[in-house]
């Protein structure tokens, strides 16, 4: 299973502080955490254009790290965390909400109509 794995989005740098870095905390193969990747990738090919500076993803398996994700505070999976830009937000579940997931990670209003 894929554990500390990092995907660059368009034109990410890695030293860019308004870069989008995010970490998915998933278990295995578990039917969420594969609806939780399949929702960010979705989300996140199809929302590029809010994304000037590009974005890193860091996908951590539980399962393979435990201690890591209690470090970092997570205790369900799947779980996302919006590391930079400040502040850091944690957002849990599949990440279906599409709407709900950019507010939550600064990117846009929820628009209601």
């Amino acid at each position: 299973m894929v554990t500390g794995t990092k995907h660059r989005g368009h034109a990410a740098a890695p030293s860019s502080e308004s870069a989008l870095a995010l970490r998915l905390y998933i278990a295995g193969d578990a039917p969420n955490s594969c609806e939780a990747r399949a929702n960010l990738a979705a989300l996140l090919e199809q929302h590029a254009g809010l994304l000037p500076d590009g974005y890193e993803l860091e996908v951590v398996d539980f399962l393979q790290e435990p201690q890591r994700a209690l470090r970092d505070g997570v205790i369900v999976t799947p779980t996302l965390v919006k590391l930079t830009p400040a502040p850091v937000r944690k957002i849990i579940g599949t990440l279906r909400e599409t709407p709900q997931v950019l507010t939550a990670l600064g990117l846009g209003a929820v628009r209601h109509g």
